[in-house]
C-alpha cells in the first residue's frame, strides 16, 4: 500500500495552490501556471511509481523463541536482510505486540547502509503476565527517493514469546535456604531414621538384627554376613499442582493481587532448585479435572527446564478438579515411595471430602504433604484486636467457622496418614522449602 507523506501535502499546498489561482486570475500567465503543475505532478507519479520498488528485496528475521521474564525487561533482535544493499536504505519497522506485552517503541527506524546485506536492532519488551504469545507479522514502511509517498507492507513471522514467571521477588524470603548449602567450612549435622539405601557387606557383629543378615552372601561364605546400608540423601520430590476453578481466586502479595495458580506455579519452581541443589530428583504433576502434564523425577538444568515448560502457560480452568484419577494415575506411575507436595485448595466441603476418600491410593505408599493458602479473614474468633463495628462480628463468626472447618480437616487427614498445613500466602515458597528441608532431615521418606 502506498500512502502520501506530509512533505507530500506541503509541496502541494505551496505549488498546486499558488500557481492554480495565479492560472485563474492571470490569463497570460496560465501556460507557465500549467507547465510547474504538470511538472510537480509527473514527478508525484515518478516518484510513487518507484515507491512501490522501496522495501523489495528488504526480509525480517526474528528468532524463532524468546524467553522473557514477568515484570523484567528483555530484549530479542531483529535483523534486516537487504538483497539489494547497492544504496544506503532506511526502513521503519512495528510489531502489533500482544495486550499484555509492553513495549519501549512500537516501531523503530533502521538505516542499511550502502554494500551492508544485513542490518541489526534490538527490541526491548516486559510481558505482564506470564504465558505464551505469538508474533505472527511484522509491518513495513519506506520512503520514496523524493519523499512524497511511503511504501507501506506485512511480512509473516514465526516467533514465540515464552514469559515465565518472575522468581526474583521470593529471593529475599528463600536467600538463606540456597546460603546455607553453600557455607564453607564443615560441621556436624545430626540426621534421625534410618536409611536403607545398601552400600555393602561386612562380616557378622554380635548385636546385629536378623533382618540385616544377607543369608544368600552368608551361604556362599560359610559365615554370617550382614547388610550395611547408608542413609539415604536422595529423595524423590514431587510437586503437584491444582489448576483446577479454585486456583484463579485472587490473593494479595508485596508485588501486587495475583492469582493463587500463580503463587503455585512461582512456589513449585523454587522448590524444584531447591531440591536440585541439596541432590533430590524433582518432579511435577499438573492437574485439574484430569491429569495435565507429568515430568518424572529427575535433575539437572535441562531437567528444571522441562518442568518450567509444563508451569509457565498454566492458567486457572473452570472445572472441578478429579482427585480420584489424580491419584489412581500417581498410584500407578509412581513406584517407588516418594514426597508428594500438594499445592491445591480444599476450601470446598465437596473437595475436601473428595480428597479425603482418594488419599487412600497414594497415602499408604508415599509420604504426602498437603499444603493450602490459607484464607483471609480465616482465624480463632479472639485471635485479632477488638471489633470496630457490630458487622465486623458477623465477619469475624464466618471466618471462625472457616478456620474450624480447615482445621477439622486437617484431623481428617492426619488419620489418613496425610499432613496437611494452612499456609501464609506472603510465605509460600518459604513455607513449603521449610517442609522439605524438615522432611529431608528427619529422613521420613
Amino acid at each position: 500500500m502506498i500512502v502520501p507523506r506530509t512533505r507530500l501535502l506541503v509541496w502541494s499546498s505551496l505549488i498546486l495552490l499558488p500557481f492554480a489561482a495565479v492560472g485563474a486570475t492571470l490569463p497570460g500567465a496560465l501556460p507557465v501556471a500549467l507547465l510547474f503543475i504538470g511538472s510537480f505532478v509527473a514527478c508525484a507519479v515518478y516518484d510513487a511509481l518507484v515507491a512501490t520498488r522501496a522495501v523489495q528485496g528488504i526480509r525480517i528475521l526474528l528468532p524463532d523463541l524468546v524467553r522473557l521474564q514477568k515484570d523484567r525487561p528483555g530484549s530479542f533482535e531483529v535483523r534486516v536482510q537487504n538483497d539489494h544493499a547497492a544504496a544506503a536504505r532506511t526502513v521503519r519497522i512495528g510489531f502489533a505486540f500482544p495486550p499484555l506485552i509492553e513495549t519501549t517503541a512500537d516501531d523503530q527506524f533502521v538505516t542499511l547502509p550502502a554494500g551492508a546485506p544485513l542490518a541489526s536492532l534490538g527490541w526491548t519488551v516486559t510481558p505482564r503476565e506470564r504465558g505464551l504469545f505469538h508474533l505472527d507479522r511484522v509491518y513495513l514502511e519506506a520512503m520514496s527517493p523524493l519523499g512524497f509517498w511511503a511504501k507501506r507492507t506485512s511480512q509473516s513471522v514465526r516467533t514465540e514469546l515464552r514469559a515465565y514467571p518472575n522468581l526474583f521477588a521470593e529471593r529475599k524470603q528463600v536467600a538463606a535456604f540456597f546460603l546455607r548449602r553453600g557455607s564453607m567450612g564443615s560441621r556436624a549435622h545430626r540426621q534421625t531414621g534410618q536409611g536403607r539405601e545398601f552400600e555393602k557387606l561386612r562380616e557378622y557383629l554380635p548385636g546385629d538384627s536378623i533382618d540385616e543378615i544377607h543369608w544368600k552372601a552368608s551361604a556362599k561364605r560359610g559365615h554370617p554376613v550382614t547388610k550395611v546400608f547408608q542413609i539415604e540423601r536422595t529423595q524423590e520430590v514431587y510437586v503437584i499442582v491444582d489448576a483446577s476453578r479454585l486456583s484463579a481466586r485472587k490473593v494479595t502479595t508485596e508485588a501486587g493481587t495475583v492469582t493463587v495458580l500463580e503463587r503455585f506455579v512461582t512456589a513449585a519452581l523454587i522448590l524444584g532448585a531447591a531440591a536440585e541443589r541439596q541432590g533430590d530428583q524433582f518432579g511435577l504433576l499438573t492437574f485439574s479435572d484430569r491429569v495435565l502434564s507429568f515430568v518424572r523425577a529427575k535433575n539437572g538444568k535441562d531437567h528444571f527446564d522441562a518442568c518450567r515448560d509444563r508451569l509457565y502457560a498454566l492458567q486457572p480452568q473452570a472445572v472441578t478438579p478429579d482427585f480420584e484419577e489424580l491419584c489412581a494415575f500417581i498410584r500407578l506411575r509412581l513406584r517407588k515411595r516418594a514426597l508428594l507436595i500438594f499445592l491445591t485448595d480444599l476450601d470446598d466441603p465437596m473437595l475436601s471430602e473428595s480428597f479425603s476418600r482418594s488419599s487412600d491410593l497414594i497415602s499408604r505408599q508415599h509420604l504426602v504433604l498437603v499444603n493450602m493458602m490459607q484464607p483471609a479473614g480465616a482465624a480463632p474468633l479472639f485471635e485479632n484486636e477488638a471489633v470496630a463495628a457490630v458487622g465486623e462480628i458477623y465477619q469475624r463468626l464466618g471466618g471462625h467457622l472457616r478456620w474450624h472447618d480447615l482445621r477439622e480437616l486437617g484431623k481428617v487427614l492426619q488419620r489418613r496418614g496425610v499432613r496437611f498445613a494452612l499456609l501464609d500466602p506472603q510465605r509460600l515458597a518459604a513455607e513449603v522449602l521449610a517442609q522439605h528441608a524438615d522432611v529431608k532431615a528427619r529422613q521420613l521418606v
